[in-house]
């Protein structure tokens, strides 16, 4: 989905304020706010979060689905109601809501699925651009990116590494997330405040978890994950669904935790779709969404006598948050209605009818004094507190990132190496290696290349090697960024380190087990087999077997960071296995001309050749009890596309490709995680 330049041009961008100008009398005050922010110290801030009041209104949002077949664009256009151009339909999501929420508070967002709940909080967030009309202020000003150290964001999905304990994961984000000026010791003293805030001690020491790993409770989960979020202490918490999966024990110890924070000065929104009873009197104010259009905002606890002031009331004991729902989705199922309402039932079909009552609602929020003031009567930031949110939001803009790409660096290599260990250090890994080593040095045990005969047995063992380690490096490393985009996605949406620190890290520690076990593997297997034994020639044929698992490695790197799929990056790298494999110059020496350019591009086939002159050289003699005599090996008709004294350009070919995969690696994963939304 795109937005059109046309479209651009005729929606604005959210509305800017600015800070109201000082009066002549008030500009020492200024100065001295502002002499008082430059001189802090500590971040986050001695006495808490900034207060932010967040206000929005006339908020709108809409996307422009491009839609190559008619028929399906007119099937969208008939069932969403948007408007269609040209196989093109503009979807409006958002349609003027309005709302504030003031430090100390919990603004729940409710509405049924698809009203655009998540949406308003991505937009409050920063998280959307383009699309957006309206104003969004906070603190009287307008967002801006610095403004995103001061907004916490909270996924529906908890998106932690699996392996990683909850004392490991926020010690590790403390370490990236927190100033460079912060010491360890104090990094970790905020890690252990968050955690006996949390309630997490019992927890600390155990695994996050995931589908394959055991690991801590779906309520853990989530507390980890606001932890994570809080530990820079943002002044504005936003949280997409923070109850979906969890029993109502843990869903309403989730929200106690959510008052606690709030007590701090902090500002939170959350979105939640059915809360129970109990949950729902949990809330300061409440927002509901039906169809993109707000039909109430105000306090929580004021919503049901808001709608029986309207004659909606329920006929039987029901949640407030089940009745609402009810409400949003013009369901009058055991409630009560207007009459006026209930007699014009008969002239509208069901679904036509449920579309009245919404707009019935609608209407009413609209022409509602309460209502009104509901949507703009949200407090107004004192000029000192305003100044001061916008020396601070500079402030942060300034630092750019929390600590040096250095220190990212190391930080992320730590826990690169702490996630991956288990998959480093796989027994099944460790059989493979070993184990096919054992059964190739059985196979070819002492093998010769005295005749012809033995001499193609010990080429294809030499291939088989090729093709070993480049299907295992392959599909190694193929997968690692499609597995680690939602992470990677996340942790850069909020600042936390460079692509480059990140890419690096990844590469290099990746690059540990692919030594480790091909040396291992190179040990067990070449004096079984009998391959030459001198130091020069075991020393060459690990180093060619080295840069074929490099150059594999780098291979898969960039088929997964420019696909970033799991499943097509597979195929896609089979595809490329297949290719390298036939075009090796094992299956086929002579390659059809107009076909002959694969070889020059298949790493395997320079990978081939450098194993082939590590263990032989034009002169040696071979045959020497056949009927002509000793013959050199260059002569054999398996070396006829092989030079076998023709030096070892290979190696500098291979360190090339090598880099060069890496390189363009890089670019696609920094393109592709640029246009990845969370």
């Amino acid at each position: 989905m795109e937005i059109s330049d046309e479209q651009s041009m005729e929606m604005s961008t959210v509305d800017r304020h600015h800070l109201p100008a000082p009066s002549s009398h008030g500009n020492g005050d200024a100065a001295g706010v502002e002499a008082d922010v430059e001189e802090e110290h500590l971040w986050p801030t001695k006495d808490g979060p900034l207060p932010i009041f967040l206000k929005f209104e006339n908020v709108e949002y809409r996307v422009k689905m491009t839609l190559k077949n008619p028929l399906t664009a007119a099937r969208v256009a008939f069932a969403s109601q948007t408007r269609v151009d040209q196989g093109s339909s503009c979807k409006h999501i958002l349609k003027g809501i309005a709302g504030s929420v003031d430090p100390g508070e919990i603004l729940a967002l409710m509405g049924p699925s698809g009203s655009g709940k998540t949406t308003l909080l991505k937009i409050l967030g920063g998280r959307l651009s383009g699309g957006i009309k309206g104003q969004i202020t906070y603190n009287d000003t307008p967002y801006s990116p610095s403004l995103k150290r001061r907004i916490g964001f909270v996924t529906q999905d908890d998106v932690l590494f699996p392996q990683l304990t909850v004392e490991e994961t926020l010690v590790f984000a403390a370490f990236l997330r927190l100033p460079a000026r912060m010491s360890k010791q104090q990094k970790r003293d905020r890690v252990d405040a968050i955690i006996a805030e949390l309630n997490l001690e019992r927890c600390r020491h155990t695994k996050i978890g995931g589908a394959f790993v055991r690991g801590v409770s779906g309520g853990e989960r989530k507390r980890t994950s606001i932890g994570y979020e809080i530990l820079v202490d943002p002044s504005l918490l936003l949280l997409d669904e923070p109850t979906s999966g969890l029993d109502s024990t843990s869903a309403s110890k989730l929200i106690v935790v959510l008052q606690r924070l709030a007590k701090a000065r902090r500002t939170i929104i959350t979105t939640i779709h059915q809360p129970s009873s109990r949950m729902f009197h949990m809330f300061d104010k409440l927002l509901l969404i039906s169809d993109g259009h707000a039909i109430y905002h105000g306090k929580a606890r004021d919503c049901m006598p808001y709608f029986a002031s309207l004659g909606f009331s329920p006929e039987i004991p029901m949640n407030p948050a089940e009745f609402l729902l009810d409400l949003a989705t013009g369901n009058l199922d055991d409630i009560t209605a207007p009459d006026a309402l209930l007699r014009a039932a008969s002239d509208f079909a069901p679904e036509e009818f449920r579309s009245q009552v919404i707009r019935h609602l609608q209407l009413k929020h609209r022409s509602s004094a309460a209502a009104a003031a509901g949507g703009g009567g949200g407090r107004r930031a004192a000029p000192s507190e305003q100044l001061r949110l916008a020396v601070l939001t500079r402030k942060a803009g300034r630092r750019g990132n929390s600590i040096g790409w250095f220190q990212q660096f190391a930080v992320l290599s730590r826990r690169t190496l702490r996630e991956r260990t288990v998959d480093y250090l796989d027994k099944m890994r460790f059989a493979q290696a070993v184990g096919v080593a054992l059964l190739l040095g059985l196979l070819w045990w002492r093998s010769s290349a005295d005749d012809e005969a033995g001499l193609r047995d010990q080429v294809g063992l030499i291939f088989y090697i090729c093709i070993f380690w480049t299907s295992s490096s392959l599909f190694g490393s193929v997968y690692v960024f499609p597995f680690e985009k939602l992470y990677l996605v996340k942790e850069r949406q909020a600042g936390m380190y460079s692509l480059s620190a990140y890419y690096f890290s990844s590469t290099l520690c990746d690059a540990v087990p692919h030594v480790a076990y091909p040396v291992l593997f190179t040990a067990v297997l070449y004096f079984m087999a009998g391959l030459r034994r001198t130091p020069a020639s075991f020393s060459l044929t690990l180093l060619a077997t080295l840069l074929v698992v490099f150059t594999s490695q780098g291979a898969g790197e960039l088929l997964g960071a420019a696909i970033l799929s799991v499943k097509r990056a597979g195929v896609m790298a089979s595809l490329l296995l297949m290719l390298f494999l036939l075009t090796g110059g094992y299956y086929v020496q002579h390659i059809p001309a107009f076909v002959a350019w694969l070889r020059y591009v298949s790493f395997m086939h320079y990978g081939f050749n450098l194993l082939l002159k590590a263990q032989y050289h034009g002169h040696l003699a071979f045959d020497c009890g056949g009927a002509r005599g000793c013959r050199p090996l260059q002569s054999s008709p398996t070396f006829d596309t092989v030079d076998l004294d023709g030096g070892a350009s290979e190696v500098w070919i291979l360190l090339a490709m090598a880099a060069a995969y890496r390189v363009v690696a890089y670019f696609c994963l920094l393109k592709r995680i640029s246009l990845m939304p969370l």
